[in-house]
């Protein structure tokens, strides 16, 4: 094969990296802005702290900037100004699967985040001309960011391998894990020593410039491609050649009828809706139940999504190599991952909400939770372009869609569980995502497939007439 290092296609997965760093940077940092934005007495009414663990926050004192204007929303408003993002980011799933088929992925990626990052900028502005401009707002960069995954999984259904597909995929979509990394204690330092209103400009114009460099460096297929070496080129298109399919119409009946399909859709809204609830709760849970200061929660916040990032980069690796040199077949390999990257996480989110006040036990079982969760990017979320390269895209857009649900329902589901902040109701939380999981984990290794179907292949509708 032809060498990684320097080569077009890792250059690709490198932009595509920070790119997917960016938007996830640009997704959660109004959480923790948030808690700035609001005036302190305003969610106190709802939320009652549970005494069952002793507080243990050293409190460090640091002169802590108080610039930022403050706005007085009640719990509710702030949970309609966290969701509304995803109204937005299912819209446009789809559509984003379906343009980037017709146009390309370049641009519609381009451009997603590059509109997401202006809205970021326009965040500020929006919070003081009212609630409904935020609202309006975020659920407009749901929309930029809604085409940006079906964007890149077209991208790569004639950028990858086959048998590099695993590791291509596993960097570009590891910028996601480590934006939120970076992102969340960032924004709170932003926020302690600055304003919050910098989380939003800083990040905003990191995203323009992004932007600026991916339309230059970057193409839609290796044939377009300025500088990529002939050898790259020829290699890349050969090992893909029987994998696509020329016609333009999209198979939308056989597609909607194919169970591999809808084993990936089951698995991809299990793994999300563990992985929402804990993105959206996880800083509550630690601040009402574990009770831990804010400064010491952004880091501790983040450490899951560091493992997880971690966990995506070696097992997209590793997936490769057992399919490459170990001759495993890629059904195996997909089933495999996804079996460890759900059951793995559900086994220890349930010991986290048994474990009482011992909190170190607790961020490392989470943490192990959420690192294990790594495996499934190797299983069913790249298995699209394994069924269905040309259509990659398409399928990616469907299969968010209904992973976005748990986004927009699993946070709003665990705050009405979790009224009077027990112990109990927040393992109620934990065995409701567990046992999600666990469904979907055995539902994907019941009925994925690892081969092209034959609808995604050229000269399907021949045999059919």
């Amino acid at each position: 094969s032809v060498p990684a290092c320097c080569s077009a296609r890792y250059n690709l997965a490198l932009l595509a990296f920070f790119g997917f760093f960016l938007l996830y940077a640009l997704r959660v940092n109004l959480s923790v802005a948030l808690v700035d934005m609001v005036e302190p007495n305003t969610s106190l009414t709802k939320n009652t702290t549970s005494n069952v663990c002793p507080e243990h926050s050293s409190t460090i004192n640091v002169p802590r900037n108080t610039t930022g204007e403050k706005y007085s929303w009640d719990a509710d408003t702030q949970g309609w100004i966290l969701g509304s993002f995803f109204y937005g980011y299912i819209i446009t799933q789809i559509p984003g699967g379906y343009l980037a088929s017709k146009i390309g992925g370049k641009l519609l990626l381009g451009f997603g985040v590059f509109g997401t990052s202006v809205f970021t900028l326009l965040t500020p502005l929006a919070a003081n001309l009212g609630v409904g401009y935020l609202i309006a707002v975020r659920a407009l960069e749901g929309l930029g960011e809604g085409v940006t995954f079906p964007a890149m999984h077209s991208m790569w259904s004639s950028w990858a391998p086959p048998l590099e597909r695993s590791k291509l995929l596993s960097i570009s979509y590891a910028g996601a894990q480590l934006g939120t990394v970076v992102s969340l204690p960032l924004s709170g330092l932003i926020c302690y020593y600055m304003n919050w209103v910098y989380v939003f400009y800083i990040f905003g114009t990191l995203g323009v410039l992004w932007f600026f460099f991916w339309m230059w460096l970057v193409s839609d297929t290796p044939e377009t491609h300025r500088s990529i070496s002939h050898a790259e080129r020829e290699y890349i298109l050969s090992s893909l050649k029987d994998q696509l399919s020329t016609q333009k119409s999209v198979p939308w009946r056989p597609i909607l009828e194919s169970l591999p399909l809808w084993a990936i859709v089951v698995a991809h809204f299990s793994y999300n809706w563990t992985f929402y609830t804990l993105l959206t709760l996880l800083p509550t849970y630690m601040k009402e139940i574990l009770r831990f200061d804010a400064q010491e929660n952004g880091f501790l916040s983040a450490l899951p999504y560091f493992g997880c990032w971690l966990c995506i980069i070696l097992s997209g690796q590793i997936a490769d190599y057992l399919r490459e040199k170990q001759n495993l077949s890629t059904v195996c390999v997909r089933k495999s991952f996804t079996l460890i990257g759900m059951i793995g996480p559900a086994v220890f989110l349930v010991a986290a909400g048994f474990i009482g006040c011992n909190y170190a036990l607790a961020v490392a079982f989470v943490t192990i939770s959420t690192t294990l969760g790594g495996f499934c990017t190797s299983g069913y979320s790249i298995n699209h372009l394994d069924i269905a390269p040309s259509y990659a895209g398409i399928l990616l857009g469907i299969t968010n869609s209904f992973a976005t649900i748990p986004g927009m329902v699993g946070p709003v589901i665990a705050k009405n569980l979790t009224h009077n902040n027990t112990v109990g109701e927040w393992q109620t939380v934990f065995y409701i995502a567990a046992s999600i999981n666990l469904f979907g984990a055995i539902f994907f290794a019941l009925f994925a497939s690892g081969e092209v179907q034959d609808w995604a292949v050229s000269g399907y509708h021949l045999h059919r007439n």
